[in-house]
């Protein structure tokens, strides 16, 4: 398998866009871009949001994240009249009978004291399940949502048992639906490792290498790899799972926490029965660390796979069009977003566009790909920055040396040059 998601065509990768594939099974009409300033004088165009990835056409970057906000057929469907670009709907199974939810099951961190119902959520976390309903259920409403919505883009999330039958037979049921791309939960920090589900698998490169290639040898459609962040190198999977046939990397999940401890009962949130478990952080707060892991998969990819199509799609805090951007600029195609959906609601995506649209005004960008990937080439080592810093202090140091000998004196310059010599 060889096609894309997320990051539009990384082959002829360059400091200015990031360019990927053209899609395994969807022909994709990506190019190569160069990032320019238009004339400020001419008349700037209105913005244009569409992004094409994978060969799905989308009209806007911004994809519901798997999780609640893709549950139902209800809520996929507000989804899509709102106007996000995609739907990822929630991670289904073959068996949803051992998907078990407790509540309550989320927990807030706000700024300020350990506790306070005041000050702004900077972090969300859960210790949710994948979906808990019937498959035959989530995939009757995945055929309702594409015979209505023909023209959107709804991707199947999916994860099984360390089983190739299973894989195989989940597979094939998603896509007779109709769905146009299948992302695959590698990444789920909690709940059922012990059957080498979600991020067992994403965090072991042999079995995720396998896991790979049974999926890519049955799918017909786009396969986007999620990736955990619990893991030391987050290149290493997501480098297997391109090698391994899939077109996209999706990252990050949820970070693997604590929330905190309940001062006055000295039980752990979110609380159950008094008890708890770890489970995955998001929101604002965990924006910096996804940034910083997408960064070094984008470095990765435009080093390693330049020739294919391969794409990046941006998880991690998005709660502003500036948040979007900022992946945008780090080389993402897409961006997702669940826990701002469950804090702010679906209608959240007119102001993510008109955010986004006005930082693409401000630096007359017509297009996404004008601007994707262009931040990419300011990253570099730590002994690269101490010499970049220490030639240009030299440089300064040299002009405000001034004349280095009375040879250098010169009649039409002779003010200024006196003035480079002057301390106060």
């Amino acid at each position: 398998m060889s096609s894309s998601i997320g990051l539009t065509h990384f082959n002829a990768f360059n400091p200015t866009g990031v360019s990927f594939p053209a899609a395994r099974r969807r022909i994709s009409g990506g190019r190569n871009f160069k990032i320019f300033a238009s004339d400020s004088k001419q008349q700037q165009k209105e913005p244009d949001l569409s992004v094409t990835v994978n060969g799905l056409h989308m009209p806007n970057p911004f994809v519901i994240g798997s999780g609640p906000p893709g549950t139902n057929y209800k809520v996929m469907k507000k989804a899509f009249d709102e106007g996000w670009g995609a739907v990822i709907a929630k991670t289904v199974s073959l068996d949803a009978a051992k998907v078990i939810n407790v509540t309550p099951r989320y927990a807030r961190l706000r700024a300020g004291a350990n506790g306070s119902a005041k000050g702004q959520i900077i972090g969300w976390q859960n210790i949710e399940l994948i979906s808990d309903r019937p498959l035959e259920t989530m995939l009757k409403e995945f055929e309702q949502l594409k015979k209505e919505y023909p023209d959107r883009i709804l991707i199947a999330s999916i994860m099984e048992e360390y089983n190739k039958a299973g894989w195989e037979e989940l597979i094939d049921r998603v896509e007779q639906t109709g769905i146009d791309a299948i992302e695959v939960n590698f990444s789920c920090p909690h709940g059922m490792p012990e059957r080498k589900m979600g991020a067992a698998v994403g965090q072991d490169c042999d079995l995720l290498e396998e896991v790979c290639g049974w999926i890519n040898a049955k799918a017909t459609v786009p396969v986007w790899a999620k990736m955990t962040p619990n893991i030391t190198d987050i290149t290493q999977p997501a480098r297997v799972a391109l090698k391994s046939g899939c077109e996209g990397i999706a990252a990050i999940n949820t970070i693997m926490s604590v929330m905190g401890i309940n001062l006055k009962t000295l039980h752990p949130e979110p609380c159950v029965e008094g008890y708890s478990t770890p489970g995955g952080y998001s929101s604002k707060a965990v924006h910096p660390i996804a940034l910083g892991k997408v960064m070094s998969i984008a470095q990765m990819m435009k080093s390693e796979f330049r020739d294919g199509d391969y794409s990046l799609s941006g998880i991690g805090g998005v709660e502003t069009g500036g948040d979007a951007a900022e992946f945008i600029l780090l080389g993402a195609n897409s961006v997702q977003v669940c826990t701002g959906v469950m804090m702010y609601g679906y209608d959240l995506v007119s102001k993510l566009c008109s955010e986004l649209k006005d930082f693409m005004r401000t630096h007359n960008f017509s297009t996404i790909e004008e601007f994707r990937g262009a931040s990419l080439q300011y990253f570099t080592t730590h002994t690269e920055l101490v010499r970049i810093q220490q030639e240009a202090i030299k440089e300064r140091r040299a002009i405000k040396k001034g004349l280095q000998s009375d040879k250098d004196w010169t009649g039409d310059g002779f003010v200024k040059e006196s003035e480079s010599m002057v301390s106060n």
